[in-house]
Parts: structure tokens; C-alpha cells; sequence
């Protein structure tokens, strides 16, 4: 049996009194995407900084292509790095730099491509997320909101990573322009055989972009599974939460943390 591309094993994290993660597990397979969905405040986006090394837990194990993570060397967790993507929730574009320099950043900062090159390479592959040439040199502020998405998304595809993070990919987007940007990501990750791991608590994006789905509950993974089972999982966590029900085994008041 193949290993996975990212392995968790019992990771905790706490900060003060509140356990945000409690003896987490979780395999992300090769090649797959898997979508992480829970409520606000479950730990979903603490999960992603464990595993890029920007948070570093209180115990437990994550490992990427066999290679741990936890108190890894500085050099090491570049190399981890350099297998990486990410599309931040909101974008998090550069305001100061145009279109194009925010897309080829690390092929300037981390591969020291030359500017001409990089420039070539950015509009290519904005193209890719269906951006004309002109864009690239605008700046954010005169992009729309999909339209800056899409620039996210091509920053994070820029480099070919094997390993995308994707943050509330469709956050702030109205149904049509997330639909848009969901069938983007299924593209892009397809197209360069990426292993994707995201985290959402939007549902349409779960049935668009996942291959698997885990429920994050309680610091816990509480189900994991095909996207195809998910609407008949079996268990209540998962129930009431695609469903959106105030009734049941989730409690509204940790939902409403923030």
C-alpha cells in the first residue's frame, strides 16, 4: 500500500486553557484531494499551519513524503517548502506589487528565475486560470474579488508544487464566481498530479474539489471518507453539519467561537 503524501499522528495543540487539537490523525493520499470541513473555530486553519511548519504543536507527528516536521531544521522545512503551495483565504495578495510579481514571487524569491523569465511565466500561467495577459500589470486593488482569487490561484500553481493548501477557497464569492474558482482548482490540481489538502466549511466546494472528506470536531477527526459517502456517512457530526441543523451533537456555542 502506498504511503501517504502527509501523515498525521496525535497531534495537539493548545493555546492557554483551550485545546484547539487533541490527539489528531490524519493521512492526505498521494496524488488525492482531501478537504478538511468543521465550524468555525475547530482548529481547521491550525491544522494547515502545523503541517507548514508555522506553528509548531505541542505533540504528535506529521510527516511529509516520510520526512518529519515537527522540530525539523531550518533547512529542512525549506525543502519541505519548496513542495508547497497555498491560496490564502481572501488571497493575500501584495498590494504594493502588480498582478505578475505577485504570481512569480517565489519563482523570484525561492528559484531566482530571472525577472524577464518570471514575468513570461506568470502570464502563462494566468492564462492557465483564465486571466487575459493584460492583468498582469494591474495591482490588486483594481482586481475584483474573483478576479483576485484567480490571481491567488495562479501564485500558488506557479511554482508546480506537489503538495496546495487551499484556505476557505471561496470565501466572500458569490455562488456563481465560487463555482467558477472551485472548477479552477479541481483543473489546476488535476492538471499537475498535485496532492491537495483544503480546508472549508462550504459545502458546494466540498462535493466540487474533494476526492475525500474529513469532519473535524473537538480537536478530533470524528469521520473520514469518499466525498461520495458523505451524504450518507452515518454519523450525526457530519449529518448535522452538511445539513446546517441547530439540533444535534454539535453545540452551537463552540460553533459561535470566532
Amino acid at each position: 500500500m502506498q504511503s501517504p503524501k502527509i501523515e498525521v499522528r496525535g497531534l495537539v495543540k493548545s493555546f492557554g486553557p483551550k485545546k484547539v487539537l487533541q490527539e489528531l490523525d490524519l493521512d492526505v493520499p498521494r496524488g488525492q484531494s482531501l478537504v478538511v470541513i468543521g465550524g468555525s473555530g475547530t482548529g481547521k486553519s491550525v491544522l494547515i499551519k502545523c503541517i507548514l511548519g508555522l506553528v509548531r504543536p505541542d505533540a504528535g507527528s506529521i510527516k511529509v513524503d516520510g520526512e518529519e516536521v515537527v522540530g525539523a531544521s531550518r533547512s529542512t522545512m525549506e525543502r519541505l517548502r519548496a513542495k508547497f503551495g497555498m491560496l490564502f483565504q481572501g488571497a493575500a495578495l501584495f498590494d504594493s506589487l502588480p498582478v505578475w510579481e505577485n504570481v512569480a514571487f517565489g519563482l523570484l524569491a525561492a528559484r531566482k528565475l530571472p525577472r524577464g523569465e518570471a514575468r513570461a511565466r506568470a502570464i502563462d500561467v494566468l492564462g492557465r486560470v483564465g486571466l487575459p495577459a493584460e492583468v498582469a500589470d494591474l495591482f490588486p486593488a483594481e482586481l475584483s474579488g474573483g478576479m483576485q482569487k484567480r490571481v491567488g490561484l495562479a501564485r500558488a500553481i506557479a511554482t508546480e508544487p506537489e503538495i496546495i493548501f487551499f484556505d476557505e477557497p471561496t470565501t466572500g464569492l458569490d455562488p456563481i464566481m465560487a463555482d467558477v474558482i472551485n472548477e479552477l482548482i479541481r483543473r489546476c490540481v488535476r492538471d499537475l498530479g498535485a496532492t491537495a489538502l483544503s480546508i472549508t466549511h462550504d459545502m458546494a466546494s466540498v462535493r466540487k474539489i474533494a476526492d475525500r472528506v474529513a469532519m473535524l470536531y473537538a480537536g478530533k477527526i470524528v469521520w473520514e471518507g469518499p466525498v461520495a459517502e458523505i451524504d450518507h456517512s452515518g454519523n450525526a457530526f457530519v449529518e448535522q453539519f452538511i445539513n446546517g441543523r441547530a439540533e444535534g451533537p454539535i453545540r452551537v456555542a463552540q460553533a459561535a467561537n470566532g
